[in-house]
């Protein structure tokens, strides 16, 4: 269309998601999301939305994207359960140490910020961290293992605090140190189900 400023809507979303990802929804203003997508005021407006619409589609791009990784990693839990968790957690760890994308994870960073924002937002990002739980339940679940529920639990809140702690400087070192001693102790209880 003559006059119409064309674009790539998957590279203006990625830009959008990296910029909230790097700087959190509070701290990036029209201005930074205009820069990172190479945008002006009015397009983001008429073609994304308005900043909390932008945000929330930048969220479920995420989701989906890591979504479909993690239940890859899963999805073989009940022939190798333990091998099933130690990938999903090499799909957070492989994301906190590429270059290319920011430390932590979108999702925790906007669980970690609820209070300040919209009942929308908020509401995005528990029902995310739902999912999560709710997939590792399933894996679980698939692999008999009798405390399924709450090792679901535990493995979502490990999962999210790789994140933070990533954002926090650790290591990859001592990262790998918290999945394992998780595993350990999934290890345990599976050898208890037989």
């Amino acid at each position: 269309m003559a006059g119409k400023k064309q674009f790539e809507m998957d590279v203006v979303l990625d830009a959008a998601m990296v910029r909230f990802w790097r700087a959190g929804y509070a701290d990036t203003s029209l201005d930074d999301l205009s820069k990172a997508t190479g945008l002006n005021r009015s397009s983001i407006y008429s073609s994304l939305g308005d900043k909390d619409a932008l945000y929330l589609r930048c969220l479920d791009r995420y989701a989906t994207r890591y979504g479909t990784r993690y239940d890859q990693a899963l999805s073989r839990a009940a022939e190798e359960p333990l091998r099933a968790i130690r990938e999903f957690f090499d799909v957070t760890l492989n994301r906190i140490a590429d270059p290319d994308v920011p430390d932590g994870c979108l999702v925790a960073q906007t669980a970690m910020a609820i209070p300040v924002l919209s009942p929308t937002i908020a509401a995005r990002a528990t029902e995310a961290l739902g999912f999560q739980q709710a997939r590792l339940r399933t894996a679980l679940h698939a692999a008999k293992l009798a405390d399924a529920d709450d090792f679901a639990v535990h493995l979502a809140a490990v999962n999210q605090s790789l994140a933070v702690m990533s954002r926090a400087g650790s290591t990859q070192k001592q990262l790998r140190s918290v999945v394992d001693i998780s595993l350990s102790a999934l290890s345990q209880a599976l050898q208890a189900r037989n």
